[in-house]
């Protein structure tokens, strides 16, 4: 399995390519955190309004009791404070616990947002695209490493010559029907290797 090109261009980019894949997933999953305990630390509203809750009734308790021994009226005004400490308290307590589950669940769903579902977009464009170019790069050095035989650079000539547009070809030869016609194949050899990102085989025969 061929990863990467031979040719150093074409290497640094399939490289490149790579990285900013890597570098994007990074950048997701540090996104998905940051958001994920910005809003997480609105929660403590929430649990600020439960520790008030709780603290009312606390605070209403002892006064209830202080009152309590008062002649006639101690038992109703203690059962007053009592029951007020008790409602009020428990609706700044269903308030505080409310508040936080809601802010604990968007503060997951916006961090699941922000990193799984960019990241496996990502991923699942640039994976099936990238094995594609490995595949047809592994394909091609299968297919064009072979016995050097004249006849067979001759047909990789051809190929070049017939195939590749003429910028490409103008990169390695200025007459490349000329050379063919010539016999001279290491230029149009050379350019049949380079359009797939591989180095002809070092040793051809003259």
């Amino acid at each position: 399995m061929r990863l990467y090109p031979d040719i150093p261009a074409h290497r640094a980019m399939a490289i490149a390519q790579d990285l900013v894949g890597l570098l994007l997933v990074a950048a997701f999953a540090w996104a998905g955190v940051q958001v994920h305990d910005a809003v997480d630390d609105l929660a403590a509203v929430g649990r600020g309004l439960e520790s008030a809750g709780s603290a009312v009734e606390d605070g209403l308790r002892p006064a209830g009791k202080a009152v309590g021994d008062v002649p006639l009226i101690g038992s109703g005004v203690a059962g007053a404070f009592q029951d007020a400490g008790a409602q009020t308290s428990g609706r700044l307590a269903d308030a505080g616990r409310s508040g936080t589950s809601a802010v604990l669940d968007l503060a997951r769903i916006l961090g699941w947002t922000t990193f799984p579902l960019p990241t496996s977009v990502l991923l699942a464009l640039y994976v099936p695209w990238r094995l594609l170019r490995v595949r047809r790069l592994t394909q091609a050095d299968r297919l064009m490493r072979g016995p050097a035989t004249a006849e067979r650079r001759r047909l990789l000539a051809t190929r070049a010559a017939f195939h590749l547009p003429y910028g490409a070809l103008a990169a390695y030869t200025q007459d490349p029907f000329g050379d063919l016609e010539q016999g001279r194949h290491d230029a149009l050899v050379a350019a049949a290797f380079a359009e797939v990102g591989l180095r002809p085989p070092a040793d051809p025969p003259g």
